[in-house]
């Protein structure tokens, strides 16, 4: 791992256009290459950011992982700009056919160096991930050139167990890629609790496991009745926000300090106390 313990991120938020695969991977290509001046360690990308949330698109044209046109197009991506990334998710077509919310990671290479397929499907309150996909079964830790990375999705957030097992398996950074997102018609009061809950999640995520975590979310009207709220975000490991998309298609470039991390963790070593 590299004695320098700076680490320039770049999380990614926008609403996908449905089913079009190649405008959405143009896009993402676009914000990254609008924030490379200053070199990219890592980017994460959000969830269902290839076809957005509609089951027609992401489950009729899942993708097997070595001929994947999306992870192709993320790969040169890395290797044009030198960036690992975490490529939010697609839905993977395994050997035996079955579907699952598979969120990829790559190196500066662009090679496919571990991935995560999602454990806690959305599967409440009308929400039918779980119907043709299956779950995950296991935790993954990315060993990065930079730092090692912890890999999470969208509803993972809601069960803390989970980001307890990544600090055990060594993760500095956790990443959440997600697709936050309610019924449209709500008011607008409902509206501001559901984020205000989302937010607090992503504080407790990292204050409570000594990490940065970061969040990628999808934003807007991101299907006719859904709306995804954004607010990515970026937060420390004494859960400070340090960045905060808010309902706007952005990347949000936010330089990291891992020394902080590691000092926390020699002087509160949370992943060995149950």
């Amino acid at each position: 791992m590299s004695i320098n313990t700076q680490a320039k991120i770049l999380t990614i938020q926008f609403n996908p256009k449905i089913g079009d695969k190649m405008h959405n991977c143009n896009r993402v290509g676009e914000f990254i290459s609008d924030n490379s001046k200053e070199g990219l360690d890592l980017v994460i990308i959000p969830e269902f950011f290839s076809t957005g949330i509609d089951d027609n698109s992401f489950l009729n044209s899942p993708e097997e992982e070595k001929k994947s046109p999306t992870l192709l197009y993320l790969s040169e991506l890395a290797r044009q700009f030198s960036a690992n990334i975490i490529c939010g998710t697609v839905i993977e077509k395994d050997a035996e056919g079955k579907l699952f919310n598979t969120s990829y990671a790559l190196d500066r290479k662009g090679s496919i160096v571990g991935k995560y397929r999602k454990i806690h499907l959305y599967n409440y309150l009308g929400g039918n991930e779980g119907r043709k996909i299956k779950p995950g079964t296991s935790p993954a830790v990315v060993q990065f050139d930079f730092a090692c990375v912890g890999m999470s999705v969208c509803f993972d957030i809601r069960y803390p167990l989970l980001y307890k097992t990544l600090i055990k398996m060594g993760a500095e950074i956790i990443v959440s890629p997600s697709a936050w997102c309610n019924l449209a018609s709500i008011s607008k009061e409902e509206m501001m609790d559901f984020i205000n809950t989302w937010r607090a999640f992503n504080i407790a995520r990292g204050a409570e496991n000594l990490v940065y975590f970061i969040t990628s979310n999808l934003v807007g009207k991101t299907y006719p009745n859904l709306y995804s709220i954004g607010n990515s975000m970026v937060i420390n490991p004494l859960g400070k926000i340090l960045a905060n998309a808010q309902n706007k298609e952005c990347a949000v470039f936010q330089k990291l300090d891992l020394a902080l991390v590691r000092k926390l963790k020699r002087q509160y070593p949370v992943y060995n106390i149950d």
